[in-house]
């Protein structure tokens, strides 16, 4: 009665129903496989059969039928000896290999690398790669196991912690400044895929793109950054400043209740200003010193004396008064 209760499966086949899904365990319970049944492996998909707990064959995309003359070619297992005359219990596992794509990658918090212009500066990044499943028996032993399904949520923790780490590895070991980095996103993305190539391969998976969408660092640091390359795009500092000051003298002409006296103070400070910060950007050698200009001599004082008629000052060498002609002694 037990033997006739069994239900006998002439076809085996899955189709997806959603998203996401990464390998799929078919219902075998209290069912066993029709000896000349079909196994139907679509495209994008793999089938591993599993007989009493060990991997017996891999399956790619093809209609098989399952007697005799196709089952004694499964080569994991050497002991399948009984010619499949009868019903036999086996599972069986889809794997879809399709392309896995837009999933994301970044990284939660700053990384520090060691840069040879800035020194050692934080970094964050974010973008999208794409995988598929390579290796239906690896991925099936290493990943995904005996569970009924298994979808790409289990697994993004996992290869995203991977991506960062190995990221990190990569630009330890490099010595491509930030900002070259930052302006070629492209050939980074193509070299990381060959730094996370072979963390893939461990899993059973094919790592397929890699993309950086964005390289950049934290807000402090970039706000540094910015002011950088404002000073390196004014160029000369001094015609800079006296820019400024020109721009200044129609606000300060403007300013109410002022007036000129406070116009005339207000300029004078910011001459007084701008030629500090002239002198501060300017290099050392370049400040000549200031040299004081000589005195005037001083003419020796005149001697003087008075007539002695009127009393009028006059030069001592004179004979006569200049004021009212008396001969001087």
């Amino acid at each position: 009665m037990s033997f006739l209760s069994k239900q006998f499966i002439d076809v085996i086949q899955w189709t997806e129903p959603e998203d996401g899904i990464l390998a799929y365990r078919y219902p075998m319970e209290d069912m066993e496989i029709q000896n000349g049944g079909k196994l139907t492996v679509r495209d994008s998909q793999m089938a591993v059969f599993v007989n009493e707990g060990r991997i017996a064959d891999v399956f790619a995309p093809g209609l098989y039928t399952l007697n005799t003359n196709t089952l004694p070619i499964l080569t994991y297992l050497m002991n399948w000896d009984k010619a499949f005359k009868s019903p036999f219990k086996s599972d069986v596992y889809y794997f879809s290999t399709r392309l896995q794509t837009n999933q994301r990658w970044g990284t939660a918090t700053p990384i520090t690398i060691r840069d040879k212009e800035f020194g050692a500066v934080r970094m964050r990044g974010y973008g999208i790669y794409a995988y598929k499943v390579a290796d239906a028996k690896v991925f099936y032993q290493k990943v995904s196991g005996t569970r009924d399904i298994y979808g790409v949520p289990d697994l993004e923790g996992q290869l995203r912690n991977t991506i960062v780490a190995r990221m990190t590895d990569s630009f330890a070991q490099s010595s491509v400044p930030f900002l070259d980095m930052a302006a070629n996103q492209a050939a980074l993305g193509q070299k990381i895929v060959e730094t996370l190539k072979p963390s893939f391969a461990e899993l059973g998976l094919s790592l397929e793109t890699f993309v950086v969408e964005n390289l950049s660092l934290p807000d402090e640091l970039q706000k540094m950054l910015d002011q950088r390359i404002s000073m390196n795009m004014l160029g000369d500092m001094g015609k800079y400043t006296q820019f400024q000051v020109a721009q200044s003298m129609p606000i300060a002409a403007a300013n109410e209740g002022g007036g000129a006296a406070g116009i005339g103070v207000g300029l004078g400070a910011g001459l007084t200003m701008a030629q500090s910060m002239l002198n501060a950007v300017k290099p050392a050698e370049q400040q000549a010193p200031t040299t004081p200009a000589p005195a005037a001599p001083v003419a020796p004082a005149t001697e003087t004396k008075f007539c002695t008629n009127c009393g009028k000052p006059m030069t001592r060498a004179s004979k006569f008064c200049p004021e009212c002609g008396t001969a001087q002694q």
